[in-house]
């Protein structure tokens, strides 16, 4: 979806800091060789991503949706000294991919990659989140979203991502609305409508909601 006109969308991320050029590596071939190459976070939520973990500074990260791992390495540049990211991806087929990645860029002792069902290893985490990033199969929004909850000291923040879900938010709910437009719809209602949390939805790219526990 496409908020802005393609001129003022190149002026925004030229005025950007550039992705490292490891990312940008990753950028590539993950357009090159791999299934929704859409699902990157990209040149410009990378680095709003990684801006976000500086001023944070989060001990414990948790990331629910590691894809190609881009997003994770964004996250983990503003981890506190000795502090860890916990990524989870139900994608075994990307695993190699992925752990290549984390390895060659030296972050092997940061970066704890998962692989499975996240609603069944966050309960097995016994660790107290300061920042979770939340981008993966939309259905089960809500029920991370509570899981994150759970394990999230106050004052805590969780991002989620494809918010906005290229602008299907608008449609109105009924027999013709598909299952994952349903999920993003309930979910954006649920953490609006959540009294232990402060909330603001920001149109960026398919939209990111910043969530903060009272």
């Amino acid at each position: 979806m496409n908020l802005l006109n393609p001129e003022l969308q190149d002026y925004i991320t030229g005025h950007t800091s550039s992705e490292p050029q490891f990312l940008q590596r990753i950028n590539r071939e993950t357009h090159l060789s791999v299934l929704r190459p859409r699902m990157l976070s990209g040149h410009l939520q990378g680095r709003v991503l990684a801006m976000l973990s500086h001023m944070i500074k989060p001990k414990q990260v948790l990331e629910i949706g590691t894809y190609t791992g881009y997003s994770a390495l964004c996250l983990a540049e503003g981890l506190a000294p000795g502090g860890q990211l916990h990524t989870i991806d139900i994608n075994d087929e990307l695993e190699d991919r992925v752990r290549h990645y984390i390895k060659e860029a030296g972050q092997e002792s940061q970066i704890k990659y998962y692989v499975g069902h996240a609603l069944e290893i966050i309960p097995d985490l016994n660790v107290f989140f300061d920042l979770v990033f939340i981008d993966a199969d939309k259905t089960n929004y809500s029920r991370y979203y509570e899981l994150a909850l759970e394990k999230m000291r106050s004052g805590g923040f969780i991002l989620a991502d494809n918010v906005l879900w290229s602008g299907k938010v608008l449609q109105q709910t009924g027999n013709k609305i598909d299952k994952d437009t349903q999920a993003i719809v309930d979910f954006n209602r649920q953490v609006q409508q959540d009294d232990r949390v402060e909330n603001v939805l920001l149109p960026l790219r398919d939209g990111l909601m910043l969530i903060r526990k009272k």
